[in-house]
């Protein structure tokens, strides 16, 4: 066991699952930014468009493949952000972890790492998306936090791209904050944890 915290900043991937100009799960990926900034986090939201449609046959020299790539290794932790799209998440949001190596080499790039998984719908609320992130999320081998965050009618609760203050903004705050504690927690450990009996 790591016997001393690291003291630098965490860092943190946040990703959000739509293409669209007007993107809510956008617009929520960048508050979730905002409030881990607002701790003293590094962040980094990335873009997913221009990302090729993920194909085992690629060899994945592509510049926004290798952008995504570089940033699951540099982070320590992760926020998911998708829009509902019958039932679950979006194309757009699955062809990024599907970009995502379980291996490199001896390297297994998102082991330890912890998630938060956040999602937005247009109507009523849901958490069919979340609860499909946090599957996804354990069999990239993250550390899921257990909160979570489900914004409906998500047209009606931002404001000059930012949440408006009220329920959904602090539940994205609460989630924001049990990350950040978590990952304080973890990464100076993610070794130890990740640590397998059978290898």
């Amino acid at each position: 066991l790591a016997t001393a915290m690291s003291t630098r900043p965490p860092r943190f991937l946040v990703l959000y699952g739509s293409l669209r100009a007007a993107s809510y799960s956008r617009l929520l990926a960048l508050e979730a930014a905002r409030q881990l900034a607002k701790y003293g986090a590094a962040a980094r939201v990335f873009d997913p468009a221009g990302l090729p449609l993920f194909s085992q046959d690629a060899g994945g020299d592509d510049a926004k493949v290798l952008e995504l790539r570089a940033l699951v290794r540099w982070c320590e932790g992760m926020v998911w952000c998708s829009p509902e799209v019958h039932g679950t998440f979006s194309a757009v949001f699955k062809n990024q972890v599907d970009w995502m190596p379980l291996s490199e080499g001896a390297v297994r790039p998102t082991q330890g790492k912890t998630l938060a998984v956040m999602q937005v719908e247009g109507g009523s609320q849901s958490f069919n998306t979340v609860c499909a992130l946090r599957v996804l999320g354990r069999w990239m081998r993250c550390v899921v936090v257990p909160n979570q965050a489900s914004i409906p009618r998500c047209h009606a609760e931002f404001a000059g791209g930012a949440l408006k203050p009220g329920p959904a903004r602090d539940r994205v705050v609460d989630v924001v904050d049990e990350l950040f504690k978590f990952t304080l927690l973890v990464r100076d450990q993610s070794p130890y944890l990740a640590a397998r009996y059978s290898e």
